[in-house]
């Protein structure tokens, strides 16, 4: 069997398939779509973000993955960082009931990232896989993910307790 040497990162963002299978995702979550008569455009984001707890979390795990493969094509540990407060933004003030849906519909954060990543290409300035940066991003996500979800939790059963004491007391 021929030796195969070990595939090089390319020198353009655009030269790499798997990067605008980003662009393209983070296209479809943030700004697929068109109000008609209007320059406003708005994503799957905003739409699933409408569904308590599964939409928000499925947003989020969107998001992340797109980080992910960010990470192990080139962005820098600075670059992961910026991109990952965009992500916590995004979902903490996302999940907050009613102003985080309209909330959904203004902030972009995956085509944030995107133009992050596109911008360190452009300075020539990535390389490198993040290994133990990619560990620490997953196990930071992970608590994140878990505290939205009891934070949904939490809030449905206030709210069902709330409805729970109202309705017997009107009816």
């Amino acid at each position: 069997m021929p030796f195969r040497p070990a595939s090089v990162s390319p020198a353009t963002y655009d030269t790499d398939e798997r990067l605008r299978w980003v662009e393209r995702i983070a296209h479809l979550m943030d700004s697929q779509f068109q109000l008609p008569g209007t320059r406003f455009r708005f994503g799957l984001d905003p739409l699933l973000g409408l569904l308590p707890i599964v939409g928000d979390l499925s947003t989020t795990a969107v998001s992340v993955a797109l980080l992910l493969t960010m990470l192990r094509h080139g962005a820098s540990g600075a670059v992961v960082v910026r991109m990952a407060i965009n992500i916590l933004i995004d979902t903490v003030v996302g999940g907050i009931p009613i102003l985080g849906n309209v909330f959904d519909f203004a902030y972009k954060s995956n085509e944030r990232n995107v133009a992050l990543l596109r911008r360190h290409y452009a300075e020539g300035r990535h390389g490198g896989s993040g290994r133990g940066l990619v560990v620490l991003l997953l196990l930071f996500f992970v608590v994140v993910f878990a505290l939205v979800a009891w934070g949904s939790v939490v809030l449905l059963r206030w709210g069902w307790h709330f409805l729970e004491i109202h309705s017997l007391m009107g009816g």
